[in-house]
């Protein structure tokens, strides 16, 4: 019986089990999916296929660069006490370390890259079976050029900035400057770089909304369209501040934004220095979390 690339997806998203072990399983079940799932129990994976449904929101994310190539990664487990240990910060150390010297186009690509004679998805699999919980690569990112990296509270969150500037990566203050404005996203979490990247139907949107809630105030349903559009543009102004990167308050200078702090920079170093791109990710982020009850969980195990 033949298969298909979607028969080995199917069988990993209902066994969880790795995409070589499924495409093996097929293989040696001449494409019977039923018959490759029990194969894959009688292989040692049955735990992993029971525990692949289970919330992995919790974990790591960890950042690397080196030779103008930076690199961030999120890697999910279960609970807490499985990202602080020391394997699963060298697991996501090494998945990052990948990411930044081998390129992949996306997670996919990234399980099957090697390291070490072994693919990522082998190490991710080795990981599991030594900790019991489901483990997931969940993204990446990844810049070449001026980038500096900054990761807060251990893994909570990690940033990525790319810098369009002729300073050497290794100088001192450019560095600095680099790991303030990464600080600055990391606590701020800008959506946008400026004004110019806002998408214009978020804009429309946004004014939108404003308009509406305007007719809903007494105070505002009278006044001219002309005066309703010039508060409108002044409430934009206010979200460019609060959205766009380089127009936000600086936090460790509040007289200044970011990019007059970047400019700043920049002319006491004489050189231009220009913020490329970013990326910003928070552990979890958008993931439905894990929630455990433990009194119907004790109440299982008494019956």
């Amino acid at each position: 019986m033949a298969f298909t690339a979607k028969d080995v997806q199917a069988l990993r998203e209902k066994t969880g089990c790795g995409m070589m072990d499924c495409k093996k399983a097929l293989v040696e079940c001449d494409g019977d999916m039923e018959a490759a799932v029990d194969y894959l129990r009688e292989k040692g994976l049955a735990s992993q296929a029971k525990k692949a449904s289970r919330i992995a929101a919790e974990g790591t994310v960890c950042a690397y660069t080196a030779n103008g190539v930076g690199a961030v990664v999120e890697l999910n487990s279960e609970t807490d006490f499985v990202a602080n240990g020391d394997g699963f910060k060298q697991l996501a150390a090494e998945i990052a370390t990948v990411v930044a010297e081998q390129n992949p186009a996306d997670v996919d690509a990234l399980l099957q890259c090697q390291k070490n004679g072994k693919t990522v998805e082998a190490m991710v699999q080795e990981l599991f079976l030594a900790v019991r919980e489901n483990i997931k690569v969940r993204r990446f990112a990844r810049y070449e050029g001026k980038v500096v990296s900054y990761v807060h509270a251990g893994g909570k969150i990690g940033v990525l900035v790319n810098f369009d500037t002729a300073l050497d990566e290794t100088n001192a203050d450019f560095v600095t400057m680099g790991k303030n404005v990464a600080m600055q996203i990391a606590a701020m979490n800008p959506a946008y770089l400026d004004e110019a990247s806002v998408p214009a139907e978020v804009l429309e949107k946004e004014k939108e909304i404003l308009i509406s809630q305007m007719k809903e105030d007494p105070k505002m349903a009278n006044k001219p369209e002309a005066v309703l559009g010039k508060i409108v543009e002044g409430k934009i102004g206010k979200y460019y501040k609060e959205n766009c990167l380089v127009e936000q308050q600086f936090v460790m200078d509040g007289d200044i934004t970011v990019g007059q702090y970047v400019a700043n920079t920049a002319k006491a170093l004489g050189s231009d220095v220009k913020i490329a791109s970013f990326v910003r990710f928070e552990k979890g982020e958008g993931l439905e979390k894990r929630v455990d009850d433990f009194a119907a969980e004790v109440a299982g195990m008494v019956k």
